[in-house]
Formats: structure tokens, sequence, C-alpha cells
């Protein structure tokens, strides 16, 4: 029986791609769009203000209430000034130490910062998190203890202490794609450019960054999604800020179809961030 199936996915290797692929699909079906499609329609119900049911009356209601609210509205900017600022931070932080390890470090060395690298995504997220809670917290903190001498303070909680612990936690997954970007860069093209003059800013900017601009951008979609959807950061370092998953943290036991109106607005943004990366040609480089 077992050698009759193996001989026809052998013959039929559109069966057996059909076979292997088949499971994997199911879930993405039911886990990942059944879900979104839940959440889609939830944002259209109302709560009953009384009895606290669900209303499954199909209404805009939700929407109009959120767009309608300018406390709402700050919210979603703050979230999307945080997202792009973690990134660009990312992004400043990664080029070097990616392009260090894929020209610079010899073959040792780069398994070695690449597995330093990793370590990190080993630790708990809470961990790391109430590490930085314990080191940027105001006046008792460890940062307060080693910059108070030379006339510096923490930070303390608030935005640049989101910014600061987002940037940490999803820094590996924007040194990485770049890493693998740069060490596909032929090495003989940065020579030539030198050796034609080119300063090394010029070389960085016309030669470098268009060549990996596809791992900039894979790095980025790891970075901006990541921070965009967010809220133990904030609520654990983030003092009275809030950002839009506490707002759908918040509202999810109390108004199920508010907080899912809120929640499309992160997957919204991320549809138009994706096509805008595919109109630029990028993804198809990766």
């Amino acid at each position: 029986m077992l050698q009759e199936v193996a001989n026809t996915m052998h013959k039929r290797p559109k069966l057996r791609l059909f076979a292997l692929l088949t499971a994997p699909i199911l879930w993405l079906v039911v886990a990942y769009l059944g879900a979104l499609a839940t959440l889609l329609i939830n944002a259209f119900f109302t709560i009953d203000s009384f009895t606290g049911n669900v209303v499954q009356t199909f209404n805009f209601g939700n929407f109009q209430d959120m767009f309608s609210d300018a406390a709402y509205k700050n919210v979603v900017l703050r979230t999307l000034g945080i997202a792009g600022a973690v990134t660009v931070l990312c992004t400043i932080l990664a080029i070097p130490m990616a392009f260090y390890m894929a020209k610079i470090a010899k073959p040792e060395t780069q398994k070695i910062l690449v597995a330093l690298i990793l370590t990190p995504l080993w630790a708990s997220y809470l961990v790391k998190i109430y590490a930085w809670r314990t080191m940027l917290e105001p006046g008792n903190g460890v940062l307060d203890w080693l910059l108070g001498p030379i006339g510096f303070k923490s930070p303390g909680f608030g935005g640049p202490a989101i910014i600061i612990g987002l940037s940490y936690l999803w820094l590996p997954y924007m040194i990485l794609p770049l890493y693998a970007g740069l060490s596909r860069l032929p090495s003989n093209l940065l020579d030539a450019s030198g050796d034609l003059g080119a300063h090394n800013w010029y070389t960085f900017r016309r030669i470098i960054l268009p060549l990996i601009f596809p791992s900039l951008v894979a790095g980025s979609m790891f970075t901006f999604s990541l921070s965009l959807g967010d809220y133990i950061t904030a609520t654990i370092i983030g003092g009275k800020l809030q950002m839009l998953g506490n707002v759908v943290y918040q509202n999810f036991s109390i108004n199920l179809p508010f907080a899912a109106t809120i929640a499309t607005i992160p997957v919204t943004i991320m549809a138009i961030y994706l096509w805008m990366v595919r109109r630029t040609g990028a993804l198809a480089n990766l």
C-alpha cells in the first residue's frame, strides 16, 4: 500500500506538491485568515450598554466613534511614530554591525557574532523588558546610578523608553536580513568604487544601499509590524503612554466589537505598507 502511494507520488509531482501543501494551507486559512475574518466581522457589531452582550447588527458606529474621537487619532499617530522611530533606530544600529560581520570579520568571528545576536532571542520577552524597567526607572534605576555622576539621567518611562525597549527587542530581526544581504554583495564592487575615487559615503549611498534595499525592507517589515502591535512594552515601561495594543487590550473584555475595530488599524496599516513595498519590487529581489 505504502509502496503504491510512493510510486504514485513520484510519478505525479503536482499531486505530491498538493499533498505537501494541503495541511499548512488549511492551517493558514483556518488559524490566520479565519481569525482576521472574525476580527473584521466583529468590528461592525456593537455592544449593548445595558446587558453587555454583542449586538450582531451590521453598522459603522464603532468606526465613526473611533475617527471622531481625537484621543484615538493621537494613539494611532503615536503608535505610527514609535514604530517608525524603532525601525529607523534599528536600521542605524544594524547596518554597521551587519557590514562588519559580512565584510570585515573573519569566518570564525562571524559565527560567534551570529550566536551572540541570536542569544537574546532565547530569553523571555518579559525578562528583557523588566530588565529595561530596572535600568530606566527614574531615581533608582541603573542608568541614573551610572550617569548621575557625569550630569546625565535616565529618560524615565514614556515614549523614549518604549523606543529603546522595542529597538533592543527587535534589533536582531534587522541585523540578520542585512547580514544576509551584505554577504551576497560582491566585495569587488566596493573595491572598484574605491579605486575609482569614490569616498565611503558615496559608495554606501550609491552602491551598497540600493543593493541591500530588499534586505532592509525585509528587516523593516519585522521591526515595524512587531512594534505596531506591541502593548506589553508600553504597559511596563511606557508610563501613562498608550499605544494601539493597549487600547485593544483594555476594550477586549468590556467592548469586544470596539476592540476589534481598533485592531483593524494595524492590520490595515501593514497591508498598505506591504502593498507599497511590493510596488517597489523589493520583495521580488529577496
